[in-house]
Protein backbone atom coordinates (compact mmCIF):
# COMPACT_ATOMS: atom_id res chain seq x y z
CA UNK A 1 0.00 0.00 0.00
CA UNK A 2 1.43 3.62 -1.14
CA UNK A 3 2.29 5.88 2.02
CA UNK A 4 -0.02 8.42 2.69
CA UNK A 5 3.35 11.13 2.74
CA UNK A 6 5.94 11.76 0.21
CA UNK A 7 6.93 14.86 2.08
CA UNK A 8 10.87 15.62 1.48
CA UNK A 9 13.40 15.05 4.67
CA UNK A 10 16.62 17.19 5.63
CA UNK A 11 18.92 15.67 8.70
CA UNK A 12 21.61 17.27 9.60
CA UNK A 13 23.68 15.32 12.38
CA UNK A 14 26.17 16.74 14.44
CA UNK A 15 28.58 15.52 17.09
CA UNK A 16 29.79 12.18 17.17
CA UNK A 17 29.65 8.36 15.89
CA UNK A 18 27.18 7.57 18.21
CA UNK A 19 25.37 10.12 17.11
CA UNK A 20 25.58 9.44 13.76
CA UNK A 21 24.31 6.16 14.33
CA UNK A 22 21.48 7.38 15.40
CA UNK A 23 20.78 9.57 12.50
CA UNK A 24 21.45 6.71 10.17
CA UNK A 25 18.30 4.86 11.97
CA UNK A 26 16.07 7.50 11.42
CA UNK A 27 16.80 8.15 7.84
CA UNK A 28 16.37 4.10 7.41
CA UNK A 29 13.29 4.68 9.04
CA UNK A 30 11.82 7.68 7.66
CA UNK A 31 12.77 6.01 4.35
CA UNK A 32 10.59 3.10 5.05
CA UNK A 33 7.46 5.22 6.05
CA UNK A 34 7.55 6.85 2.35
CA UNK A 35 9.41 10.03 3.11
CA UNK A 36 11.91 11.14 0.57
CA UNK A 37 15.11 12.27 1.45
CA UNK A 38 17.16 15.41 0.36
CA UNK A 39 20.51 16.63 1.49
CA UNK A 40 19.53 20.63 0.29
CA UNK A 41 18.06 21.74 3.20
CA UNK A 42 16.33 24.52 1.31
CA UNK A 43 14.45 21.46 -0.34
CA UNK A 44 12.89 19.99 3.11
CA UNK A 45 9.88 20.42 3.34
CA UNK A 46 10.82 18.65 7.32
CA UNK A 47 14.24 19.55 8.71
CA UNK A 48 16.01 17.25 11.70
CA UNK A 49 18.84 18.66 13.67
CA UNK A 50 20.23 15.68 15.00
CA UNK A 51 22.23 17.59 18.01
CA UNK A 52 25.42 16.98 20.41
CA UNK A 53 25.40 18.59 24.17
CA UNK A 54 28.70 17.49 25.09
CA UNK A 55 30.74 20.59 25.92
CA UNK A 56 29.82 23.76 25.48
CA UNK A 57 31.34 24.54 21.90
CA UNK A 58 28.77 21.17 20.81
CA UNK A 59 25.77 23.80 22.53
CA UNK A 60 26.63 26.11 20.67
CA UNK A 61 26.99 24.44 17.50
CA UNK A 62 23.59 22.94 18.18
CA UNK A 63 21.60 26.64 18.80
CA UNK A 64 23.79 27.91 15.73
CA UNK A 65 22.38 24.90 13.70
CA UNK A 66 18.85 24.90 14.80
CA UNK A 67 18.76 29.05 14.47
CA UNK A 68 19.87 28.55 10.48
CA UNK A 69 17.37 25.50 9.65
CA UNK A 70 14.80 27.59 11.22
CA UNK A 71 15.67 30.69 8.40
CA UNK A 72 14.22 27.86 6.00
CA UNK A 73 10.73 28.48 7.28
CA UNK A 74 11.34 31.87 5.39
CA UNK A 75 13.59 30.98 2.63
CA UNK A 76 13.32 27.47 1.64
CA UNK A 77 10.14 25.19 1.77
CA UNK A 78 10.49 24.12 5.70
CA UNK A 79 7.36 23.06 7.39
CA UNK A 80 8.91 21.83 10.34
CA UNK A 81 11.87 22.11 12.46
CA UNK A 82 12.69 18.24 14.57
CA UNK A 83 15.50 18.96 17.77
CA UNK A 84 16.82 15.64 18.51
CA UNK A 85 20.03 13.84 20.01
CA UNK A 86 21.91 15.09 23.10
CA UNK A 87 21.07 19.05 23.50
CA UNK A 88 17.38 18.00 22.81
CA UNK A 89 17.62 15.39 25.31
CA UNK A 90 19.01 17.67 27.94
CA UNK A 91 17.24 20.92 27.83
CA UNK A 92 13.86 20.11 26.02
CA UNK A 93 12.15 23.51 28.37
CA UNK A 94 14.58 25.76 27.59
CA UNK A 95 14.11 24.60 23.65
CA UNK A 96 10.61 25.07 23.79
CA UNK A 97 10.37 28.45 25.78
CA UNK A 98 13.56 29.95 24.05
CA UNK A 99 13.28 28.67 20.27
CA UNK A 100 9.83 28.52 18.93
CA UNK A 101 10.44 27.24 15.78
CA UNK A 102 11.37 24.40 16.96
CA UNK A 103 8.04 22.32 16.13
CA UNK A 104 9.30 18.48 18.08
CA UNK A 105 11.91 18.07 20.44
CA UNK A 106 12.84 13.83 20.27
CA UNK A 107 15.06 12.53 22.85
CA UNK A 108 18.14 10.52 22.29
CA UNK A 109 16.07 7.01 22.67
CA UNK A 110 12.53 8.24 21.40
CA UNK A 111 13.92 7.52 17.65
CA UNK A 112 10.69 5.02 17.22
CA UNK A 113 8.52 7.99 17.67
CA UNK A 114 9.50 10.04 14.83
CA UNK A 115 7.06 9.39 12.61
CA UNK A 116 4.37 9.91 15.41
CA UNK A 117 5.80 12.85 16.32
CA UNK A 118 6.18 14.66 12.66
CA UNK A 119 2.62 13.35 12.02
CA UNK A 120 1.65 15.00 15.25
CA UNK A 121 3.11 18.34 14.27
CA UNK A 122 1.48 18.28 11.00
CA UNK A 123 -1.65 18.96 12.71
CA UNK A 124 -0.77 21.21 14.98
CA UNK A 125 0.88 19.71 18.05
CA UNK A 126 4.30 20.48 19.52
CA UNK A 127 5.42 17.28 20.72
CA UNK A 128 8.18 16.80 23.16
CA UNK A 129 9.37 12.84 23.77
CA UNK A 130 12.39 12.79 25.86
CA UNK A 131 11.79 10.08 28.26
CA UNK A 132 14.48 7.13 28.24
CA UNK A 133 13.78 3.83 29.39
CA UNK A 134 17.06 2.05 28.05
CA UNK A 135 16.07 0.01 25.53
CA UNK A 136 18.10 -0.39 22.30
CA UNK A 137 16.22 0.98 19.51
CA UNK A 138 17.19 -1.83 16.54
CA UNK A 139 16.12 -0.70 13.10
CA UNK A 140 18.11 -0.53 10.04
CA UNK A 141 20.17 1.84 8.90
CA UNK A 142 21.11 4.22 6.17
CA UNK A 143 24.93 4.18 6.28
CA UNK A 144 26.27 8.15 5.66
CA UNK A 145 29.65 6.62 5.77
CA UNK A 146 31.60 5.39 2.12
CA UNK A 147 29.94 2.25 1.83
CA UNK A 148 32.73 -0.51 2.80
CA UNK A 149 32.90 1.15 6.09
CA UNK A 150 30.65 0.94 8.89
CA UNK A 151 30.49 1.92 12.83
CA UNK A 152 28.73 -0.46 14.88
CA UNK A 153 27.33 0.61 18.44
CA UNK A 154 27.84 -2.15 20.97
CA UNK A 155 26.68 -0.36 24.33
CA UNK A 156 24.92 2.94 25.05
CA UNK A 157 25.04 5.07 28.02
CA UNK A 158 27.82 5.03 30.47
CA UNK A 159 28.24 4.42 34.56
CA UNK A 160 31.81 5.79 35.10
CA UNK A 161 30.43 8.86 36.26
CA UNK A 162 33.69 11.29 35.59
CA UNK A 163 32.97 14.54 37.06
CA UNK A 164 33.24 16.56 34.11
CA UNK A 165 31.26 14.32 31.75
CA UNK A 166 27.30 14.76 31.40
CA UNK A 167 26.93 11.76 29.32
CA UNK A 168 25.02 9.75 32.03
CA UNK A 169 22.73 12.55 32.89
CA UNK A 170 21.73 12.74 28.89
CA UNK A 171 21.92 9.16 27.99
CA UNK A 172 21.70 6.91 31.42
CA UNK A 173 23.23 4.30 32.74
CA UNK A 174 25.60 1.68 30.55
CA UNK A 175 24.01 -1.31 28.76
CA UNK A 176 25.46 -3.91 26.18
CA UNK A 177 23.45 -4.44 23.21
CA UNK A 178 22.67 -7.95 22.82
CA UNK A 179 25.36 -10.09 20.84
CA UNK A 180 23.36 -11.97 18.67
CA UNK A 181 21.88 -8.30 17.19
CA UNK A 182 26.04 -7.15 16.94
CA UNK A 183 26.60 -9.93 14.96
CA UNK A 184 23.50 -10.41 12.98
CA UNK A 185 24.36 -6.43 11.83
CA UNK A 186 27.41 -6.73 10.82
CA UNK A 187 26.74 -9.95 8.38
CA UNK A 188 24.19 -7.90 6.86
CA UNK A 189 26.51 -4.98 6.28
CA UNK A 190 28.82 -7.34 5.37
CA UNK A 191 26.06 -8.70 2.66
CA UNK A 192 25.96 -5.11 1.74
CA UNK A 193 29.58 -4.62 0.96
CA UNK A 194 30.44 -3.03 3.84
CA UNK A 195 34.50 -4.63 4.84
CA UNK A 196 35.44 -1.99 7.75
CA UNK A 197 34.42 -2.11 11.22
CA UNK A 198 34.78 0.22 13.97
CA UNK A 199 33.31 -0.38 17.02
CA UNK A 200 31.74 2.37 19.57
CA UNK A 201 30.17 3.12 22.62
CA UNK A 202 30.45 5.68 25.48
CA UNK A 203 33.07 2.93 26.94
CA UNK A 204 33.35 -0.18 24.85
CA UNK A 205 35.59 -1.74 27.12
CA UNK A 206 32.22 -1.93 29.77
CA UNK A 207 31.19 -4.00 27.23
CA UNK A 208 28.64 -7.16 29.20
CA UNK A 209 29.90 -5.93 32.57
CA UNK A 210 26.21 -4.93 33.10
CA UNK A 211 25.49 -8.81 33.16
CA UNK A 212 28.40 -9.37 35.62
CA UNK A 213 31.88 -10.24 35.53
CA UNK A 214 34.56 -8.54 33.53
CA UNK A 215 34.82 -7.16 30.37
CA UNK A 216 33.83 -9.25 27.19
CA UNK A 217 35.21 -7.03 24.27
CA UNK A 218 37.56 -9.16 23.75
CA UNK A 219 35.44 -12.04 22.72
CA UNK A 220 32.63 -10.21 20.89
CA UNK A 221 36.19 -8.80 18.71
CA UNK A 222 36.76 -12.87 18.16
CA UNK A 223 33.41 -13.33 17.31
CA UNK A 224 33.20 -10.78 14.89
CA UNK A 225 36.80 -11.10 13.15
CA UNK A 226 35.01 -14.52 12.64
CA UNK A 227 32.87 -13.53 10.29
CA UNK A 228 34.20 -14.16 6.53
CA UNK A 229 33.77 -10.25 4.80
CA UNK A 230 35.35 -8.47 7.78
CA UNK A 231 38.33 -7.29 6.43
CA UNK A 232 39.08 -4.92 8.97
CA UNK A 233 37.81 -4.51 12.68
CA UNK A 234 38.74 -1.40 14.86
CA UNK A 235 37.69 -0.33 18.53
CA UNK A 236 37.21 2.93 19.71
CA UNK A 237 36.75 4.43 23.22
CA UNK A 238 38.42 2.08 25.32
CA UNK A 239 38.22 2.99 28.97
CA UNK A 240 41.83 2.30 30.05
CA UNK A 241 40.49 0.98 33.60
CA UNK A 242 39.95 -2.06 31.75
CA UNK A 243 42.38 -2.80 28.59
CA UNK A 244 44.29 -5.88 29.52
CA UNK A 245 46.60 -8.29 28.17
CA UNK A 246 43.01 -10.36 27.47
CA UNK A 247 42.46 -7.78 24.95
CA UNK A 248 46.12 -7.17 23.39
CA UNK A 249 46.13 -10.95 22.40
CA UNK A 250 43.08 -10.66 20.59
CA UNK A 251 44.03 -7.87 18.49
CA UNK A 252 47.50 -9.23 17.94
CA UNK A 253 45.86 -12.61 17.05
CA UNK A 254 43.61 -12.30 13.99
CA UNK A 255 45.07 -10.21 10.94
CA UNK A 256 41.89 -8.55 10.60
CA UNK A 257 41.93 -6.83 13.58
CA UNK A 258 43.76 -2.91 12.98
CA UNK A 259 46.86 -2.71 15.17
CA UNK A 260 45.38 0.25 16.51
CA UNK A 261 43.39 1.36 20.22
CA UNK A 262 41.76 3.98 21.23
CA UNK A 263 42.74 4.94 24.88
CA UNK A 264 41.23 8.34 26.25
CA UNK A 265 42.81 8.62 29.14
CA UNK A 266 42.43 12.61 30.32
CA UNK A 267 45.23 13.14 32.17
CA UNK A 268 48.19 11.35 33.98
CA UNK A 269 48.97 13.44 36.90
CA UNK A 270 46.98 10.89 39.49
CA UNK A 271 45.85 14.26 41.55
CA UNK A 272 43.64 14.95 38.72
CA UNK A 273 42.72 12.01 37.67
CA UNK A 274 41.22 11.89 41.22
CA UNK A 275 39.28 14.89 40.56
CA UNK A 276 38.17 13.57 37.80
CA UNK A 277 36.91 10.77 39.43
CA UNK A 278 38.82 8.25 37.13
CA UNK A 279 39.13 4.71 38.47
CA UNK A 280 42.10 3.51 36.45
CA UNK A 281 45.65 4.89 38.30
CA UNK A 282 48.78 7.04 36.89
CA UNK A 283 50.80 3.68 37.27
CA UNK A 284 48.11 1.11 35.27
CA UNK A 285 48.24 3.83 32.49
CA UNK A 286 51.93 4.01 32.08
CA UNK A 287 51.85 0.24 32.29
CA UNK A 288 49.30 -0.55 29.74
CA UNK A 289 51.00 2.17 26.92
CA UNK A 290 54.78 0.24 27.11
CA UNK A 291 52.47 -2.87 26.87
CA UNK A 292 50.46 -2.07 23.30
CA UNK A 293 53.78 -0.08 22.04
CA UNK A 294 55.98 -2.87 22.87
CA UNK A 295 53.54 -5.64 20.80
CA UNK A 296 53.27 -2.84 17.75
CA UNK A 297 49.61 -1.33 18.27
CA UNK A 298 49.30 2.02 17.55
CA UNK A 299 47.87 4.54 20.64
CA UNK A 300 45.21 6.93 20.15
CA UNK A 301 44.18 9.32 23.07
CA UNK A 302 41.77 12.27 23.97
CA UNK A 303 43.22 14.45 26.66
CA UNK A 304 41.80 17.20 28.73
CA UNK A 305 43.66 20.38 30.04
CA UNK A 306 42.63 23.20 32.52
CA UNK A 307 40.67 20.80 34.99
CA UNK A 308 40.49 22.60 37.98
CA UNK A 309 43.21 22.63 40.16
CA UNK A 310 45.45 21.53 37.34
CA UNK A 311 48.83 23.03 38.50
CA UNK A 312 51.57 23.96 36.41
CA UNK A 313 53.09 20.98 37.73
CA UNK A 314 50.46 18.96 36.77
CA UNK A 315 50.23 20.07 33.42
CA UNK A 316 53.98 19.90 32.70
CA UNK A 317 53.88 16.02 34.31
CA UNK A 318 51.05 15.44 31.12
CA UNK A 319 53.94 16.85 28.48
CA UNK A 320 56.35 14.60 29.91
CA UNK A 321 54.30 11.70 29.72
CA UNK A 322 53.30 12.33 26.11
CA UNK A 323 57.28 13.20 25.08
CA UNK A 324 57.63 9.38 26.78
CA UNK A 325 54.57 7.39 24.96
CA UNK A 326 54.78 9.67 21.83
CA UNK A 327 51.13 8.74 21.02
CA UNK A 328 50.58 7.91 17.16
CA UNK A 329 47.19 10.02 17.04
CA UNK A 330 46.32 12.68 20.19
CA UNK A 331 43.40 15.35 20.06
CA UNK A 332 42.69 17.60 23.03
CA UNK A 333 40.22 19.56 24.56
CA UNK A 334 40.12 22.11 26.74
CA UNK A 335 37.85 21.76 30.45
CA UNK A 336 34.41 22.77 30.05
CA UNK A 337 32.16 23.61 33.33
CA UNK A 338 28.73 21.50 31.98
CA UNK A 339 25.90 21.73 33.70
CA UNK A 340 25.13 19.28 36.88
CA UNK A 341 28.46 17.90 36.77
CA UNK A 342 30.81 17.60 40.07
CA UNK A 343 33.48 19.68 38.04
CA UNK A 344 30.74 22.27 37.39
CA UNK A 345 31.35 24.29 41.30
CA UNK A 346 34.39 22.81 41.86
CA UNK A 347 37.23 25.52 43.33
CA UNK A 348 40.62 26.44 41.82
CA UNK A 349 38.52 27.19 38.06
CA UNK A 350 41.36 27.43 35.35
CA UNK A 351 41.20 31.22 33.84
CA UNK A 352 40.29 30.44 30.03
CA UNK A 353 43.84 32.15 28.98
CA UNK A 354 45.80 29.75 30.91
CA UNK A 355 43.68 26.77 29.38
CA UNK A 356 43.99 27.96 25.90
CA UNK A 357 47.97 28.83 26.38
CA UNK A 358 48.33 25.03 27.33
CA UNK A 359 46.06 23.62 24.80
CA UNK A 360 48.30 25.08 21.95
CA UNK A 361 51.43 23.72 23.85
CA UNK A 362 50.51 20.30 24.24
CA UNK A 363 49.15 20.26 20.51
CA UNK A 364 52.50 21.89 19.04
CA UNK A 365 53.88 19.00 20.61
CA UNK A 366 51.86 16.93 19.63
CA UNK A 367 52.56 17.81 16.22
CA UNK A 368 56.16 17.53 16.19
CA UNK A 369 55.81 13.99 17.58
CA UNK A 370 53.39 13.14 14.78
CA UNK A 371 55.77 14.04 12.17
CA UNK A 372 58.57 12.20 13.93
CA UNK A 373 56.86 9.09 14.15
CA UNK A 374 55.27 9.45 10.20
CA UNK A 375 58.92 10.27 9.36
CA UNK A 376 59.84 6.74 10.91
CA UNK A 377 57.33 4.69 8.73
CA UNK A 378 58.92 6.19 5.45
CA UNK A 379 60.11 3.08 3.63
CA UNK A 380 58.07 1.00 4.96
CA UNK A 381 55.65 -0.81 3.03
CA UNK A 382 51.60 -0.89 4.21
CA UNK A 383 47.95 -2.14 3.25
CA UNK A 384 45.87 0.45 2.61
CA UNK A 385 41.66 0.84 1.81
CA UNK A 386 41.44 3.27 -0.92
CA UNK A 387 39.31 5.97 0.14
CA UNK A 388 39.21 8.19 -2.87
CA UNK A 389 41.04 9.59 -6.41
CA UNK A 390 41.60 13.65 -6.23
CA UNK A 391 43.05 14.57 -9.06
CA UNK A 392 45.98 11.86 -10.26
CA UNK A 393 46.25 10.54 -6.57
CA UNK A 394 44.70 8.50 -4.49
CA UNK A 395 43.72 8.87 -0.80
CA UNK A 396 43.42 6.11 1.53
CA UNK A 397 44.02 4.79 5.18
CA UNK A 398 46.11 1.89 6.77
CA UNK A 399 45.31 0.11 10.15
CA UNK A 400 46.91 2.78 11.59
CA UNK A 401 44.60 5.71 10.49
CA UNK A 402 41.12 5.63 11.92
CA UNK A 403 38.17 6.95 9.82
CA UNK A 404 37.28 10.66 10.19
CA UNK A 405 39.44 11.26 12.94
CA UNK A 406 43.07 10.70 11.97
CA UNK A 407 45.46 11.36 8.86
CA UNK A 408 45.40 9.87 5.27
CA UNK A 409 47.67 8.75 2.76
CA UNK A 410 48.14 9.84 -0.20
CA UNK A 411 50.07 7.91 -2.75
CA UNK A 412 50.06 7.21 -6.83
CA UNK A 413 49.11 3.93 -8.54
CA UNK A 414 50.43 2.61 -12.09
CA UNK A 415 46.95 0.74 -12.37
CA UNK A 416 43.52 2.34 -11.90
CA UNK A 417 42.09 1.40 -8.28
CA UNK A 418 38.46 1.37 -6.93
CA UNK A 419 37.08 2.70 -4.13
CA UNK A 420 37.20 0.22 -1.12
CA UNK A 421 40.15 -1.76 -2.97
CA UNK A 422 42.70 -2.72 -0.27
CA UNK A 423 46.80 -2.29 -1.89
CA UNK A 424 50.03 -2.03 -0.73
CA UNK A 425 52.19 1.34 -0.58
CA UNK A 426 55.42 2.02 -0.33
CA UNK A 427 55.98 5.60 2.27
CA UNK A 428 58.09 7.49 0.46
CA UNK A 429 57.51 11.10 2.76
CA UNK A 430 55.79 12.59 5.89
CA UNK A 431 54.16 15.38 6.86
CA UNK A 432 52.98 16.25 10.69
CA UNK A 433 49.76 14.16 10.05
CA UNK A 434 49.46 12.45 6.46
CA UNK A 435 52.02 10.66 4.82
CA UNK A 436 52.89 10.21 0.85
CA UNK A 437 53.64 7.21 -1.26
CA UNK A 438 53.65 4.65 -4.23
CA UNK A 439 51.33 1.81 -4.77
CA UNK A 440 53.14 -1.68 -5.14
CA UNK A 441 50.79 -2.92 -8.21
CA UNK A 442 51.63 -6.12 -9.74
Amino acid sequence: MEKKTKAAIGLISLGCSKNRIDSEQMLALLREEGYRIVSDPSRADVIIVNTCGFIQSAKEEAISTLYEMASFKETGRCRLLVATGCFAQRYPDAIREEMPEVDVILGVNEYEKLIRAIDEAMQGMHPVYTDDDGHFFEYGRILTTPGYSAYIRIGEGCDNMCSFCAIPLIRGGYRSRGESEIIEEIRRLVSEGVSEFTLIAQDTTRYGTDHGGESRLPELMEKIAEIPGVRWLRVLYCYPERVDRRLMEVILRHDNICRYIDLPMQHISQHILDAMNRAETSEHIREICTMLKENGIALRTTLMVGFPGETDEDFEELLDFVREVRFDRLGAFTFSPEEGTAAEKMENQVPEEIKEQRYDALMTLQQEISKENNKDRVGSICRVLVEKKRGSRYVGRSQFEAPEIDGSIFFSSAEPLAVGDFVPVHITRARAYDLMGEAENG
